[in-house]
């Protein structure tokens, strides 16, 4: 009885570390897709949130699937991050490529690092996606990346 006392502080860190690496990937897996979709409606120069007087960049940031990466929260030290620019050689004409990437700095075993430990635990986290011009970008005038 007193090993199993011993050893499960251990046994536990180790079970809220996956559940945490599995927590932190679900939102990396959320980026690339906010990542994805924000490249599509840019490749057809189309903001599904002008309607409501959001930029595209912002619209993208307010899909998120979870509440902690759309303001901030526990584990998530800042709001996403949405960018959209041109990479380089890219003028903006049609056929050309656009990217867009989405970051989140995220906090693992965040109550480890708010208590008296203080461990490094941030990561920052990017989804990433390049598509194609299908029609000339009048959604303002990105930056080269």
């Amino acid at each position: 009885m007193i090993e199993f006392a011993l050893v499960l502080p251990f046994l536990l860190l180790v079970v809220l570390g996956m559940l945490d690496v599995g927590k932190a990937m679900n939102y990396r897996n959320d980026l690339t897709h906010l990542a994805n979709e924000a490249a599509r409606y840019a490749a057809v120069s189309k903001n599904p949130g002008a309607g409501s007087g959001m930029t595209l960049e912002e619209w993208i940031e307010q899909q998120a699937a979870s509440g902690e990466l759309r303001s901030g929260g526990e584990s998530i030290t800042a709001a996403i991050d949405v960018t959209i620019c041109y990479p380089p050689g890219s003028s903006g004409a049609i056929g050309d490529p656009i990217k867009v990437t989405a970051d989140a700095t995220y906090r693992f075993l965040d109550f480890l690092s708010s208590g008296r430990f203080h461990l490094p635990t941030e990561v920052t986290m990017t989804g990433t996606s390049i598509m194609r011009l299908e029609k000339a970008y009048s959604l303002g005038s990105p930056p080269t990346c």
